[in-house]
């Protein structure tokens, strides 16, 4: 995916903008952004206002840039994640999936970085060198995707000089299932990093992960659990200890994301024809702000919408919002998986940004768009 510059970047009319503000997400009360929606971040930006209010209507907005398409046609791209350069915020990237083929990493200007056939990866995740996980004694910035083709967890470092992903996987990451969605999680507790990955049967497996030697991340499994139904996406908050599961055709489940946590669950949201989650639930991530505030989002797939949640307390529902086609660029539909930063990237997305999978793109084969995030949470 790719960050547009500013100047490049149509302007709306005040006409519109002021549709936009009596449409979007009114401003009650302002937090500290404090991450990327990969993991809270050790040096939050600069204040600023999120969005929280009523939001029964939903807005719209749209992309200021999208990525070259993937490789392979059809129903190919999946999940994003952000990765934060942790020297230079304009050179950070997006890692994406391709779940017929491998793993791609853009630039913040949509260009294609690199492809790497690892196999059919389906969802991904970062956290940045800055939270920890070492290898031979060097802190790295890992990512990690589940491995379709080989039924494991593939795991990867992401090389700050170069923007390429490096194999870094051991022998031993092979869940007792049949591996489709997967995440991260960091333990503010004990620093340990953990995979949670899930099947379509509901069936969900923590894993620990470790320096296995020879450059290698190893890991064990810790706790498995499961839901009645088939889920995918899920997304785990470092500072609170939650873990959110998206049961596509109920809702989205928090666990306790420490792996003595059991199995205990509680549905924070159901799906409903009439919205705000429409069958089927697909990516969630999570915006954060100081204080333990914030916000959940979670790809409504049923109605091409992306329902906006508090973080924590009772995660009361916000409002909704769409992408829809603007400045050339078209809207999204069918999305699968979602990430957002909340880091000043530059002088492009200086306020963050939303990355979204459009299942339907029109310029081919499947791609990921690039929202700035004040559109969607609104100073």
């Amino acid at each position: 995916m790719s960050i547009m510059h500013p100047s490049h970047r149509p302007q709306p009319s005040a006409a519109s903008r002021g549709r936009r503000l009596r449409r979007g997400l009114t401003v009650w009360t302002a937090v500290a952004l404090a991450a990327c929606g990969s993991g809270p971040s050790p040096s939050p930006p600069s204040a600023r206002a999120l969005a929280a209010a009523d939001g029964t209507v939903a807005t719209e907005v749209s992309a200021s840039v999208e990525t070259e398409p993937v490789a392979h046609d059809g129903d190919a791209a999946d999940d994003p994640a952000v990765w934060v350069h942790p020297d230079d915020p304009s050179r950070s990237a997006v890692v994406a999936t391709d779940k017929q083929g491998g793993l791609m990493v853009y630039d913040l200007a949509g260009t294609e970085l690199q492809y790497l056939p690892a196999g059919d990866m389906d969802n991904v995740d970062v956290r940045p060198a800055a939270d920890g996980f070492a290898l031979d004694g060097r802190p790295v910035d890992l990512v990690v995707a589940g491995n379709r083709s080989t039924n494991t967890i593939g795991v990867f470092v992401l090389d700050p000089r170069t923007r390429q992903l490096r194999d870094v996987a051991g022998d031993a990451l092979r869940p007792g299932l049949e591996v489709y969605g997967s995440c991260l999680y960091r333990s503010a507790a004990s620093g340990a990093v953990y995979a949670f990955v899930n099947s379509k049967e509901g069936e969900v497996e923590q894993w620990e992960l470790s320096d296995a030697g020879s450059g290698r991340v190893g890991g064990h499994r810790v706790r498995s659990f499961q839901v009645e139904s088939q889920v995918e996406g899920c997304v785990a908050d470092d500072e609170r200890g939650a873990f959110y599961l998206a049961e596509e055709t109920r809702g989205i489940w928090q666990f306790g994301a420490e792996p003595d946590a059991g199995d205990t669950r509680t549905l924070i949201a159901s799906v409903s024809p009439s919205g705000p989650l429409v069958t089927e639930v697909e990516g969630l991530t999570i915006a954060y702000a100081d204080g333990g505030g914030g916000y959940l989002i979670a790809s409504s797939q049923g109605n091409d919408s992306y329902a906006v949640f508090r973080r924590g307390g009772d995660h009361a529902y916000v409002g909704s919002f769409r992408v829809v086609a603007g400045g050339g660029i078209d809207g999204t539909e069918e999305t699968d998986g979602i990430d957002v930063s909340t880091a000043d990237l530059g002088p492009s997305f200086p306020a963050g940004v939303l990355v979204v999978q459009d299942g339907r793109n029109d310029g081919g084969a499947q791609n990921f768009k690039l929202v700035p995030l004040e559109d969607v949470l609104l100073r």
